[in-house]
């Protein structure tokens, strides 16, 4: 049941101008985005308090400081006395808590209505004068690659644009941003997509849909929808991807706002209102009154390849971040001028060494099978470096289809059970080696030094784990640092300190 009078309240409160004094707040995380949300409410005159399972001393320093209240509990599987007490208006959950953890089923039980920090800073983006357009972006792969693009994109275009959300720098801080933007690129996890009800973005991109995070959603469908959500309200420009047939039934299904249109991308030939890839050249034949008869030329693939950024993923996520883009009246100069200049962030098939003829190759945020898929797609011949937390995806399917590329594959992580029956299953002919230890340190030396006794010259090693990296390591960064590092150290230094994007010549056929 509703708590009294608590719907009609936050039904009001869709403004920073709103009257936010004095609402109960239970914040669920303390984290980045936990502490922008106790933060923010806590300017914003509500009573606050942070439910945390862990935090520092720096961090509960931090709460002390702004004024919120804060409840430690290591097993939290029961709603703190302290929460219940407050009697929550509203619970703003971080992205990390599973849809089922007890503090969030305790809330949907009293009626307590279950918010992200999306949700949050949707309703109170217009605290520095005009609200920012928004264009939100998710997908299983590519969000942070595309983000990063399209607001150079912006940028180049003379628009003041940052990306923000998922990415790294939380939404709640972007709007509260005293210079203001002119549009908020957002990347979007499902996580977040889960508990955003109200968003109205200017443009919304899916880039692809793989199974993942199937331990957080549930089920592949609960993860699909989720991520459907990033459609919703959408004003101006659904961008989709031609290849991917999920995304192009959460178009055709996607409740929008009257007059937006749907905006292809692909490697392949593009249609009337699309993007796409012809003899080599990207194509922009959605943004021009010429569309019948001719493209535009965004740049070509030759190109692209003198910067490291023609891997198939990389020229697909290039064409959708150009949609987004110029769907805000960027020219086709500016997206050009752009791409002369833009570099793929590190761990992103990021050419570490070549040495005797074998090239070393990192793309620790393959942390999924959909990108070690994409990834393994851009070499011919791999020594693969795979394996940590698998999320319960069936990892299977991959194995079976990229099997005839694998010299041998090298498995770390504490699910090398499943890859190595998944191994055996579909692929009983490709060398397997394992790397027994659990300590960080010794991981990636061991599996650097199996890697270079399978590889003959003209091989890639591609560390590509197909998995999450919180098994053996802080995240996929320090995982991709720790294999950078031992890489160094196994060839002696030289080329290996050397931090290249990979080499040219993928195509994105």
């Amino acid at each position: 049941m509703d708590p009294a009078g608590v719907t009609d309240r936050l039904d009001t409160l869709t403004s920073w101008h709103s009257d936010w004094t004095g609402l109960r707040v239970g914040v669920l995380g303390l984290g980045k985005t936990g502490f922008s949300v106790a933060d923010t409410l806590v300017e914003l005159g509500a009573t606050v308090l942070v439910v945390a399972q862990q935090a520092d001393d720096s961090q509960v320093r931090l709460v002390e400081v702004i004024g919120a209240g804060l409840v430690l509990d290591e097993v939290l599987d029961v709603p703190p006395p302290a929460l219940v007490a407050l009697n929550p208006e509203v619970l703003v959950v971080s992205p990390g808590f599973h849809p089922d953890h007890p503090v969030i089923l305790w809330a949907a039980a009293a009626g307590i209505p279950v918010w992200g920090d999306v949700e949050l800073a949707w309703r109170l983006r217009d605290k520095v004068g005009k609200p920012a357009e928004w264009i939100a972006i998710t997908g299983t792969n590519g969000k942070t690659t595309t983000t990063q693009l399209t607001a150079t994109m912006l940028v180049a275009g003379g628009l003041r644009a940052a990306p923000c959300g998922n990415i790294g720098i939380p939404i709640l801080d972007a709007i509260r941003d005293p210079q203001g933007f002119d549009v908020l690129v957002v990347e979007l996890s499902s996580y977040q997509l889960h508990s955003t009800f109200s968003m109205s973005p200017y443009a919304a991109v899916c880039l692809n849909v793989a199974d993942d995070h199937l331990d957080w959603h549930g089920s592949a469908e609960a993860y699909a929808r989720a991520k459907a959500r990033v459609y919703t309200n959408t004003r101006v420009a659904c961008v989709y991807n031609r290849s991917d047939a999920r995304t192009i039934a959460m178009v055709e299904e996607a409740e929008v706002v009257d007059g937006a249109r749907a905006v292809g991308f692909g490697l392949g030939v593009p249609g009337l209102s699309d993007f796409g890839v012809v003899d080599g050249i990207l194509c922009d034949r959605a943004f021009t009154e010429e569309r019948r008869t001719t493209a535009l030329e965004i740049t070509t693939v030759a190109t692209l390849a003198e910067r490291g950024l023609a891997a198939p993923h990389t020229v697909a996520n290039i064409l959708a971040a150009s949609a987004l883009a110029r769907s805000m009246g960027v020219s086709v100069e500016a997206v050009r001028a752009a791409l002369a200049t833009f570099e793929l962030d590190r761990h992103r098939i990021e050419q570490v060494a070549t040495s005797g003829g074998i090239t070393w190759i990192n793309d620790s945020k393959a942390t999924n099978a959909h990108a070690a898929d994409a990834s393994l797609g851009a070499f011919e011949s791999v020594v693969w470096i795979a394996g940590g937390l698998l999320k319960g995806v069936d990892v299977g399917p991959l194995v079976a289809a990229r099997a005839t590329k694998l010299r041998a594959v090298v498995l770390i992580g504490v699910d090398r059970e499943a890859l190595r029956n998944a191994f055996e299953r579909h692929a009983p002919g490709v060398p397997v080696f394992e790397v027994d230890g659990t300590e960080t340190e010794g991981v990636m030396s061991a599996a650097v030094r199996l890697a270079s006794a399978a590889a003959v010259p003209g091989d890639v090693v591609l560390l590509a784990p197909a998995a999450a990296s919180m098994d053996q390591f802080v995240d996929y960064s320090d995982r991709g640092d720790h294999f950078a590092r031992a890489v160094r150290e196994h060839l002696g230094g030289g080329a290996a300190d050397e931090h290249h994007a990979p080499p040219s010549g993928h195509s994105p056929e």
